[in-house]
This record gives C-alpha cells, structure tokens and sequence, in this order.
C-alpha cells in the first residue's frame, strides 16, 4: 500500500466517522456523548453538542469532495479543515465531565490522529 492509497483510505473512513458523528450529535446528542466518555450531559451541555453536528457534517462534506474531485486545493482546505481540530479534543479531554475510563485517552490521542491527517493531507495537495 502506498503512502496516497492509505491517505485515500483514511479519507473515505472519515467521510463515513464524520458523517455518523454528526448526524448522531444532531439526533441522540446525550447518547453520543455517553459513547464518548461524557457524563450525564446537563441540558445546556447536549444542547452545545448538538450545534457540533453542522460541523463533522462539513467535514464528512469536504472529504468527500477531495475523494471525488481530488484537486490540490480541495486536499490542501481539508488539511486546514484538520488542523483546526488539533486541540479542540485535547481540550475537551480536560473536562471533568469526560470519566469513562479511556474516554480522556480517546479525546487526546483523536488530537494525534487530526494532526497526521492535517499533515497527510496536506502532503496529497502537493504530491497529486
């Protein structure tokens, strides 16, 4: 397997990951969470999840849009779109309502994972 079929590969897993996150924040957002690691979620908690939603659903939009198009600009805008998620797990990982065990470690190490892809990706726009 090659550097750019894995990128490929991961990409279509994350049109898949996001669209599910998504449309699980919107529709369950106190079950998603839970799945997550969270606590019981207060009203106002679900509530702020579920305007996540939009946004892995955009995701799941612009990754599909580099794995049907593929152009460098579309694979660069996704290696951006990535790197705007570095920290935000690392911070959510700091909540004290995030218990489950491994739901911390989970959080942090999904800040890792956006970094290779940010990386992984910007790397597809400039070896296409």
């Amino acid at each position: 397997m090659t550097i750019e079929s894995a990128l490929r590969l991961l990409n279509r897993n994350m049109i898949a990951f996001d669209l599910a996150l998504g449309t699980a924040a919107i529709a369950a957002p106190a079950a998603t969470l839970k799945v997550l690691g969270h606590d019981e979620p207060s009203p106002d908690a679900k509530h702020l999840f579920r305007r996540c939603g939009p946004i892995w659903l955009t995701f799941a939009a612009a990754h599909l849009v580099a794995d049907r198009r593929g152009r460098p600009a579309d694979w660069q805008s996704l290696a951006w779109l990535r790197g705007t998620e570095i920290a935000t797990d690392a911070l959510w990982s700091a909540s004290p309502a995030v218990s489950r065990p491994g739901g911390k470690l989970g959080l942090q190490l999904a800040g890792i994972a956006n970094l290779g892809m940010a990386a992984g990706f910007a790397w597809m726009s400039r070896h296409r």
